[in-house]
């Protein structure tokens, strides 16, 4: 009988789509992320829907998990309820044992539901990376008892020991979860098939790590994004959201700067952590039957239009990294295929030999991981609460926005000769006839997928007839 194929899943927070070297322009140094893609399959479009929080990787995470798409979760994201099997509940069923360790956005039921195990886990969105609150695992889902483990106790207050079982005091949290997902790999007794979950806190902020890789960059020569803008052309409706606050308006060249190496000199401390997890691999023995993801939860602007956090349509908000390597994926793949982040869930079951489960949305994206040029889906739609909706047909791009209860705004990008996004080409009458085709697609696929009966959906399409 053959034997099935461990899964570690690599999860990062706030990762754009072009921040592993081999994948973009930008001198940022992942080694280890870019061995990944030369040794699997890389999808370079992979993307996100949006999100219905302002807390975008609230509902990105609850869609990887369940495998549903974005107007099919509870809420945004903040619960999954018992009828929505996540990937984690799937692979226990299967015979698979399984340990989650890292940031957890969407309630500690759920966590107990999908793993057997775990350890150093982050309840909630964002966190001081020297300083993060963690808990040991509770397979009752409560995570109420009080075992602090505080090299000093001054640190925790009362309040915040109600809160965590231990904190770690001056260890990075891409440090802690990369350990606790060594320790797995060491520590393992057994021969059935794991499925480990890694999700790290990085590189979102605050951007902190140890000070050499900071010095990995210069803030002078890092080199600004084309579609940078002091402002944002116009109000999209989300200007003053917390991610728009981290730097000063109008953004400044040097200050944007900063923000970029910063963020690089992050990306590169996690990619020397997740060589400990492959390392770990090598060493137990299991690295050529060990079918790995690394995945982002979300993108990131950082000066580009005029932006800096991730509430938009825009590419550099909804693109993210998607990378398989393992048994059943080829080597040295490059797909441009339209795929989903709640994609990986089917992926998975069918590289694995493992039912997927009825409520889940996504198509496995196999089929896409050779020459075949088979893209999966001929477009993408996006949404963002229910101030901003996308397509993405062909080459095209189109995006509409509605801020206080009104139509305010509309891009149209010829995404192969605009990359950017910089042009905005909807006021211009040559191309009429494809603002046209692509509305009318957009009102489709908004009924695709549910999004016309959603809340956000219902005040998003009342505002664009307004």
């Amino acid at each position: 009988m053959k034997e099935r194929p461990n899964v570690l899943v690599l999860f990062t927070d706030d990762q754009r789509f072009d921040t592993i070297a081999c994948l973009g322009d930008y001198p940022v140094k992942t080694p280890h992320m870019d061995r990944l893609v030369r040794e699997g399959t890389a999808f370079t479009h992979a993307c996100i829907p949006g999100g219905t929080s302002g807390a975008v990787c609230m509902p990105s995470r609850a869609m990887l998990h369940t495998g549903r798409s974005l107007f099919h979760l509870e809420g945004v994201g903040e619960t999954i309820p018992s009828g929505h099997t996540m990937m984690g509940e799937t692979f226990q069923e299967a015979g698979y044992r399984t340990f989650g360790s890292g940031k957890w956005h969407n309630g500690r039921a759920s966590f107990a539901r999908s793993f057997k195990n775990g350890d150093e886990i982050f309840f909630g969105g964002m966190a001081d990376h020297w300083n993060v609150p963690m808990y040991h695992f509770d397979p009752t889902g409560q995570y109420d008892e009080i075992r602090l483990e505080i090299p000093n106790p001054m640190a925790c207050n009362e309040t915040r020991a109600r809160e965590c079982d231990h904190i770690h005091i001056g260890e990075h949290s891409s440090e802690i979860i990369a350990a606790a997902g060594v320790r797995f790999l060491r520590e393992r007794l057994t021969s059935e098939p794991f499925f480990l979950y890694l999700s790290f806190l990085a590189p979102h902020d605050p951007r902190s790590m140890p000070k050499e890789y900071l010095n990995l960059y210069d803030p002078d020569e890092i080199e600004l994004p084309p579609n940078f803008l002091p402002v944002h052309p116009f109000d999209n409706g989300e200007l003053a959201v917390r991610d728009e606050l981290l730097a000063g308006f109008p953004r400044t060249e040097a200050e944007t700067r900063r923000h970029i190496a910063e963020y690089y000199a992050m990306i590169t401390h996690l990619d020397a952590q997740i060589e400990r997890v492959l390392g770990a691999l090598d060493e137990s023995g299991v690295m050529d039957n060990t079918i790995i993801v690394l995945a982002g939860d979300n993108g990131l602007a950082l000066g580009q239009h005029g932006l800096f956090g991730k509430q938009s349509c825009y590419d550099h908000s909804v693109r993210v990294p998607l990378v398989f390597r393992g048994p059943g994926v080829p080597e040295g793949v490059r797909s441009q295929a339209n795929v989903y982040l709640y994609d990986i869930f089917p992926t998975l079951c069918e590289l694995t030999g493992t039912r997927a489960p009825m409520t889940v949305d996504g198509q496995s994206v196999v089929c896409a991981m050779d020459d075949s040029e088979d893209m999966v889906r001929d477009a993408m739609y996006y949404a963002y609460t229910d101030k901003h909706r996308a397509v993405k047909w062909g080459t095209w791009k189109l995006i509409e926005y509605v801020v206080e209860g009104k139509h305010s705004g509309t891009q149209l990008f010829n995404l192969e000769e605009d990359p950017w996004e910089s042009f905005n080409l909807a006021p211009l009458a040559a191309h009429a006839e494809t603002l046209t085709q692509m509305r009318q697609r957009l009102r489709e696929l908004a009924v695709k997928y549910d999004d016309e009966q959603s809340p956000w959906g219902t005040r998003f399409w009342r505002g664009m007839r307004a």
